[in-house]
């Protein structure tokens, strides 16, 4: 019997129904103690929740190695949120708050007053708040780094001048037959009145559009027929033309009597540009000299410019009426101010002179909303538009339009850059300012592009070709409820200004 009695006692022993109270503790009550020990930490006000993150982790394989989950090397494969102890906190309010009814005796007041109390406590509304706010930013990732995952690390917003705000058409609004149009380079044979008139030079006449009713008029033509048109300019009211001529004389019309005033001689060749500084006129010749010309008295050549050694091609009076802009045939862009009785200053006192471009500079604008910023284009050897600041005499930007530049202006409604080009392209391209990245291109002339001008409206520009075509293009048309914004507040501070005078 005691044998059978020891027996007994060795099989209750290996028996293992029975808990062993000695024993260690087994792995999943191991992970079950730990992750409820972290989890009553991670809500703590004292503990970040990212320790509660890193603990919950089941340990590694290997005893004795600890290694990090999160990589500690910038630019890892994975971005991992930050959340502090206050969002914690907050999260666990918004969840309780679900489950309480909602009071309906709060006043506005009361709601009010809670919303200032968050926002002054927080730094936000706690109303507005959400229950997982993920913040700080991706990290950028290593140079050289290959990213098989295609994850994420930094996004980068597209820029405004990529963004297509509007439609615009690569057809023309309109197209007028320009026959006999000369094509040279140099001749500047187009401009647009702030009355709506658009004139252009067809070899030795001046044709007048009527832009507002269409109707045609032919102002002028010369007497002699192997002499021809180089240049018009418009005055600032767009009553009176000034027309340069072949036979070296500047003529000055009044349009609505057709009727020629007065011509100017002083030049030795051809005068191929013209621009108006309210009573005077200032020409560029092919010899390289720029003439003003006084057209209220009688002895009109007031001033005399040497700077450039071949003909001059391009001017530009600032809309400040501050510089004269001259460009030539000697890859120079020459900046004057202006002297007492409105015209330029002498040899002596110009300001800058660019010798950047590597080709004739025809085209010149100023910006109509930084009188400072003045944009150049060079001709086929070139090809750049740049950007200057007269004030500093930098060159903020340029840029390789990969064709020549014949005429550039600046569009205001958009706040945007337009050229027309020759060779190799013959088109006109819209550039956003100051970015100079390409808004449209505007095809459709078959020959180059000898000049192009903008409507007093500035919502179409005109461009003249080498096809003997005239063409309009609507590109730059504001919105309708913008427009009327617009006008409103221009009224509004007309009035204003009305008052202060009264």
């Amino acid at each position: 019997m005691a044998q059978f009695g020891f027996e007994n006692d060795i099989h209750s022993i290996l028996k293992l129904d029975m808990p062993i109270t000695n024993a260690p503790m087994a792995r999943w009550q191991r992970k079950a103690s730990s992750s409820n020990t972290s989890a009553l930490s991670g809500l703590s006000p004292g503990k970040s929740a990212n320790v509660s993150l890193s603990s919950s982790k089941t340990p590694s394989k290997t005893p004795g190695k600890n290694k990090k989950q999160t990589p500690s090397k910038m630019g890892g494969d994975r971005f991992i949120p930050i959340r502090n102890s206050k969002q914690m906190d907050v999260a666990t309010f918004l969840l309780t708050k679900e489950n309480e009814p909602a009071d309906t005796n709060t006043s506005v007041t009361s709601s009010e007053t809670q919303k200032a109390w968050s926002v002054s406590l927080n730094g936000y509304n706690v109303e507005d708040a959400k229950i997982l706010h993920l913040g700080g930013k991706p990290l950028n990732a290593p140079e050289g780094y290959q990213n098989n995952l295609k994850v994420l690390y930094t996004h980068t917003a597209t820029p405004a001048s990529i963004k297509k705000s509007r439609y615009i058409s690569s057809t023309p609004d309109r197209i007028l037959d320009a026959p006999d149009l000369r094509n040279d380079f140099y001749l500047n044979l187009l401009d647009w009145s702030s009355r709506n008139f658009l004139a252009v030079a067809l070899h030795n006449s001046v044709y007048l559009w009527d832009a507002t009713q269409g109707d045609i008029i032919l102002l002028m033509k010369m007497e002699r027929e192997e002499d021809y048109i180089c240049s018009l300019s418009w005055t600032k009211e767009g009553s009176y033309l000034a027309v340069g001529t072949s036979d070296c004389k500047v003529q000055l019309w009044d349009v609505e009597n057709q009727k020629r005033l007065r011509s100017m001689a002083s030049h030795t060749a051809r005068v191929g540009i013209l621009s108006w500084n309210d009573h005077v006129v200032s020409s560029g010749s092919r010899s390289g000299h720029i003439h003003h010309h006084d057209v209220r008295v009688a002895d009109h050549h007031i001033g005399t410019l040497t700077a450039h050694a071949q003909e001059v091609c391009g001017l530009k009076w600032s809309p400040d009426g501050r510089y004269l802009a001259s460009g030539g045939n000697d890859n120079l862009v020459c900046i004057w101010p202006r002297a007492q009785g409105g015209s330029a200053g002498n040899d002596s006192q110009l300001i800058r002179c660019w010798s950047e471009h590597q080709g004739a500079v025809k085209a010149l604008a100023w910006c109509p909303w930084q009188p400072n910023i003045l944009a150049s284009g060079g001709g086929t050897s070139d090809r750049h538009v740049r950007i200057w600041n007269v004030n500093s005499g930098s060159c903020i930007s340029s840029l390789d339009t990969q064709s020549q530049i014949s005429s550039l202006v600046f569009a205001p409604n958009y706040k945007e850059l337009v050229s027309a080009h020759g060779y190799a392209h013959n088109n006109v391209v819209v550039w956003k300012y100051p970015s100079l990245s390409k808004v449209a291109e505007l095809n459709g002339h078959d020959d180059r592009v000898l000049s192009l001008t903008l409507s007093p409206d500035c919502s179409t520009v005109a461009t003249v070709a080498a096809d003997e075509t005239i063409r309009l293009w609507k590109s730059f048309e504001i919105d309708p409820i913008k427009k009327k914004a617009k006008e409103r507040m221009v009224k509004s501070t007309s009035s204003v200004i009305h008052q202060s005078i009264r």
